[in-house]
């Protein structure tokens, strides 16, 4: 025949050519799930990491807004002592109107 080694003389491949690209496509296959298993694994960690620093992040930003919660609460404290000391007629009027007023809902 006229065929060259592993190929036919019409251009179609031979069957140990076909079956060195099965050979071939199936390590081309393993090595491109191994590469996506790898890749997979590589997402995973980066989004869990930065899902990490996002809680971090925000437990100092809580962390902040409640000292300043607290700051402000106790500068609010501070100013109605100091006018409870400096008014102490008018703040027990306040208190009495306030406790009517409460006195009036809670019946409703």
């Amino acid at each position: 025949m006229a065929a060259a080694a592993g190929k036919a003389g019409n251009g179609t491949k031979t069957t140990p050519d076909l079956e060195a690209d099965i050979k071939q496509l199936k390590a081309d296959i393993e090595a491109l799930a191994k590469q996506l298993a790898a890749t997979g694994e590589h997402g995973y960690g980066a989004a869990r990491h930065a899902a990490a620093l996002g809680a971090e992040q925000m437990k100092a930003q809580s962390d902040a807004a409640v000292e300043a919660l607290r700051s402000n609460a106790r500068d609010i404290e501070d100013q109605i002592m100091t006018t409870v000391r400096e008014k102490p007629v008018t703040s027990l009027a306040i208190a009495a109107g306030v406790g009517f007023l409460v006195a009036l809902l809670a019946r409703r």
